[in-house]
């Protein structure tokens, strides 16, 4: 149980505590107890109905997630990997291009989309934008079986470290990563991606769990000499610390 629930619980439970000892100590008063009185019975009965809800709420969340991000089997199977690739990706909202086309197939707002996709059996997929999706690690296996250069999965609220360690299936073909505003990617997750040797574009911009952001870039240009890192929205000042030791690394190398 979160620390709120428990929070409004044992509000509501003194709540219902006072008014009790209230009741006892005007009993011989006739005068009806008062609206906040009231009010406060009224929570102190129904707070396991709220709490109940909320759970069941969760319930909901967690499972749509399972679900969406479900290996695509029978369209794999019926239709073959680069369909179910592309039946995937527009399931969850995102977009797409094959190679060899300049057309790209993405959901529109409703999550509705263009059909024509079935026209390309055999035809991987090359670029994926998956930003503000909620695909997750488990999802990322729909992915695997296509030689992807460019994928973008800005703002994903669960791409974590887990995922990021999952890319290296893409380590032979992969060019261009965008990971900004992923609220759960740590330096642990970032530190996986030096098996990328091919990436030449990495945009790691407003990631709120890194700290010490000047650091964590130093240590990224060094994992990636050949790529183009992308970092706004930080303070890119080091620490004294950080600042020392990369003082008397340059004094080495000279």
């Amino acid at each position: 149980m979160s620390a709120p629930l428990i929070s409004l619980r044992r509000c509501c439970q003194r709540a219902a505590g006072l008014l009790v000892a209230r009741r006892h100590w005007s009993s011989s008063s006739a005068s009806p107890p008062s609206l906040v009185s009231r009010s406060l019975d009224f929570l102190a009965q129904r707070f396991y109905d709220v709490e109940a809800l909320l759970n069941w709420k969760s319930r909901i969340g967690k499972d749509q997630l399972r679900k969406k991000n479900l290996y695509y089997g029978y369209t794999h199977k019926h239709y073959g990997p680069d369909i179910a690739s592309a039946y995937y990706i527009l399931n969850l909202g995102g977009g797409f291009r094959f190679v060899g086309q300049s057309e790209w197939f993405r959901a529109d707002s409703r999550g509705k989309f263009n059909w024509d996709f079935l026209n390309y059996k055999d035809t991987p997929v090359e670029e994926v934008d998956m930003s503000h999706t909620i695909i997750n690690y488990v999802g990322l296996s729909n992915l695997e079986r296509q030689h992807l250069r460019t994928l973008k999965l800005q703002g994903c609220p669960e791409v974590d470290d887990w995922f990021l360690a999952g890319l290296h299936k893409f380590q032979d073909s992969l060019e261009e990563l965008d990971i900004s505003h992923c609220p759960r990617i740590t330096v642990g997750g970032l530190a996986a991606l030096r098996n990328l040797s091919h990436l030449k574009h990495l945009n790691v911009s407003s990631l709120p769990r890194i700290s010490n952001p000047g650091l964590v870039i130093i240590l990224l240009e060094e994992m990636l000499p050949q790529c183009q890192i992308r970092a706004d929205g930080y303070d890119l000042s080091l620490p004294q610390a950080g600042r020392e030791k990369s003082e008397e690394r340059l004094e080495a190398e000279r």
